[in-house]
């Protein structure tokens, strides 16, 4: 009889704490905006990128997001219409700064106000080359920020293979095994040697890809590509959605799916 009761006790407690849990995620769930996609940039200012190559590539970003095309036709066109973005320069190991914060965008002005926040940014850095660091850096990021992403992807441009930092491969596989479902790269120039590096070393998840463009003069378009093609990326159809919203799971946060596992 007492171990009955013992037994009992032990399933209530349990019973309550998970309880708890649920509505705790459910709280945490709701307290985040949803949306189609994180997205981070990771920008190379390293010594190699001179001033007017700096110049060529920050304005790459923001012509991109001041073209009403980017959510009118693309953001827009997700099954949620929006996107979470923000832009982070990296050079030398310990040499990374977010300068500029997550970001909503789910207007034009929005993507306009963006585009405004990155040219008011200037060039924090000179070093080397740590691409791994600066996967590092922004990995946490997505799992505590404001944003629900159906997709989470890091965005890696540069010039240059790695030459200080941690080891790029270790930090890209660290970060997807966090939860980052795609890192993708822009290399500038035709160096083959650096366009091996980012498909062996930075390029990782399912449908992940590196672009290349022959000089910074050419960034502006080869950027507004791949931000297009990640946006459009793995958009789920109509019939997805609705299995989705049947059992519930349409707006549940990836991050905390992850987090429920650990």
């Amino acid at each position: 009889m007492k171990t009955s009761i013992v037994v009992g006790s032990a399933l209530i407690a349990a019973s309550c704490s998970l309880s708890v849990f649920s509505v705790s995620s459910s709280a945490n769930a709701a307290a985040l905006t949803p949306v189609d996609l994180e997205l981070s940039f990771l920008v190379d200012v390293s010594g190699s990128v001179d001033s007017g190559e700096f110049n060529l590539q920050q304005n790459g970003y923001v012509d991109v997001f001041n073209n009403p095309d980017l959510f009118n036709n693309f953001i827009s066109k997700g099954q949620l219409g929006t996107i979470a973005v923000n832009l982070i320069y990296w050079s030398s190991e310990g040499e990374q700064q977010e300068a500029v914060g997550w970001t909503l965008i789910d207007s034009v002005a929005a993507s306009q106000s963006f585009a405004n926040a990155i040219s008011a940014a200037g060039r924090p850095f000179f070093g080397l080359t740590a691409p791994g660091s600066a996967i590092a850096f922004a990995t946490p990021r997505f799992f505590n920020n404001d944003f629900d992403g159906t997709r989470l992807v890091i965005d890696v441009s540069g010039d240059g293979a790695e030459n200080d930092g941690l080891d790029t491969a270790t930090a890209r596989d660290n970060a997807l095994a966090a939860g980052i479902d795609a890192i993708n790269g822009l290399v500038i120039g035709g160096n083959p040697f650096v366009l091996d590096f980012y498909n062996n070393e930075v390029k990782g998840g399912p449908n992940s890809f590196v672009v290349q463009t022959d000089d910074f003069a050419d960034f502006g378009t080869t950027i507004a590509e791949k931000i297009k093609r990640e946006i459009v990326q793995d958009v789920p159809e109509p019939a997805s959605v609705f299995s989705l919203l049947a059992f519930g799971l349409l707006g549940t946060s990836s991050k905390l799916k992850r987090q429920q596992k650990n």
